[in-house]
């Protein structure tokens, strides 16, 4: 699993969000400020003539806790899903997905040539219900930065370690990368196309390699929305296609 989310580049008094995308930024919000960012995501999955859609609301809630750290709770809140099989009958299925809790710790400021610097790490206690539930304490910890290399364009790459269960409830050990590719339309406008990759996706398993596009729209110093779509690159566990909407909001 690789939930992850995009920065956006803003000015300093400017919110700057996680999401959308799947790269998390370097940045924190600020000691003593909170940020919301919340929205809908669907997926559809096709394996050997069953398919799967998937609706859920990936949310992320992020308190300064002082100018280099924040605390970050995050998961894809209640899901549901329903699979056809190949002969045409359906079964719907519902729960809460599992929750992480973690931190973020901003340790370098871009200067020159040297990008903006930070470090995420999550752990996801035994959680969730129904079909979405998880037997094992996972987790992982991921180096983001971001680099501002030309005017108005930005990139912003995660290099990572986890621990993640598997759909047979297995525990197994993967590495990760994801890195963002982004240019400001306007202040206000920006444009993104990113990837991710993680070797293996389950345990036992291959190489897993996703894309996704889109955009976010600051609407004050404090709001922004965002709209994306993403395709599976290969492997067996990315969704065929997504396509997801949000909004945050800092406090």
């Amino acid at each position: 699993m690789v939930i992850a989310l995009f920065p956006a580049i803003a000015a300093a008094d400017d919110i700057n969000t996680d999401r959308p995308g799947i790269a998390d930024g370097s940045a924190v919000v600020g000691s003593g400020r909170f940020q919301v960012e919340t929205g809908v995501q669907q997926e559809w999955r096709d394996s050997l003539g069953e398919k799967t859609r998937t609706l859920f609301a990936p949310t992320l809630l992020r308190l300064g806790l002082g100018e280099n750290w924040e605390m970050r709770i995050e998961g894809n809140v209640r899901t549901s899903e329903r699979v056809t099989a190949a002969d045409g009958t359906s079964s719907k299925s519902s729960g809460d997905a599992p929750v992480s809790i973690g931190a973020k710790y901003h340790f370098a400021a871009a200067e020159g040539a040297q990008p903006s610097l930070g470090v995420i790490a999550r752990i996801f206690p035994r959680s969730g219900s129904g079909n979405f539930r998880t037997l094992h304490a996972t987790g992982d910890v991921r180096l983001a930065a971001d680099w501002d290399f030309a005017p108005d364009w930005s990139l912003n790459p995660n290099i990572g370690l986890a621990r993640y269960e598997d759909d047979t409830n297995r525990v197994f050990s993967a590495k990760l990368f994801a890195v963002t590719l982004s240019y400001n339309v306007s202040n206000k406008l920006y444009i993104f196309l990113d990837g991710a990759a993680q070797t293996p996706e389950q345990s036992n398993g291959k190489t897993m390699t996703q894309y996704d596009t889109g955009f976010a729209y600051q609407m004050t110093p404090d709001t922004q929305l965002d709209v994306s779509v993403g395709f599976k690159g290969r492997g067996d566990t990315p969704a065929n296609q997504f396509i997801g909407a949000g909004v945050s909001v800092r406090f």
